[in-house]
């Protein structure tokens, strides 16, 4: 089942959350810091906000096996870009043991009618090269380069 992340679900946030700063600490630890992205109280404060709406996939014993962190944006007026409504995917995680078993298409497929249901122009994200197997899933669900940001370490 997926739904609405509420307060209970705090605590299997910040485990998931561990895990994706994981993947990214371990793939860049130059840049990556080894602490999750949100703390209990700022978990607290997004749950209470419309435009950051966070999915979690529960299974039938309760458990959360995965979750998705959404932001909804809109560009108006823009002297460059186009009017739109754009729903970012900020973070998709699922439990380690859960993976390849559908919880993150489930996930993505959620949001992704969700942001129809919104009425948004496009779903966007961003994935970092560290985690290849994050981009692959991305790129099976349909989802295109939009844009490259580049480096060069100096």
């Amino acid at each position: 089942m997926i739904r609405f992340a509420e307060r209970r679900d705090i605590g299997a946030l910040l485990h998931l959350l561990d895990q994706v700063n994981r993947v990214h600490h371990e793939g860049r630890p130059d840049l990556f810091r080894r602490a999750t992205k949100y703390g209990a109280a700022e978990l607290e404060a997004i749950l209470e906000k419309t435009d950051s709406p966070v999915f979690v996939f529960e299974d039938e014993n309760g458990e959360i096996l995965g979750h998705a962190f959404c932001l909804i944006r809109q560009v108006q007026g823009d002297r460059l870009l186009c009017d739109r409504k754009e729903l970012y995917i900020d973070d998709i995680c699922v439990e380690e043991s859960a993976r390849k078993k559908g919880v993150g298409t489930a996930l993505y497929q959620f949001v992704e009618a969700y942001a129809k249901e919104l009425g948004c122009y496009h779903l966007t994200l961003n994935v970092w090269t560290c985690n290849p197997g994050a981009a692959a899933f991305y790129e099976r669900m349909g989802l295109l380069p939009q844009k490259i940001c580049m480096e060069r370490i100096l």
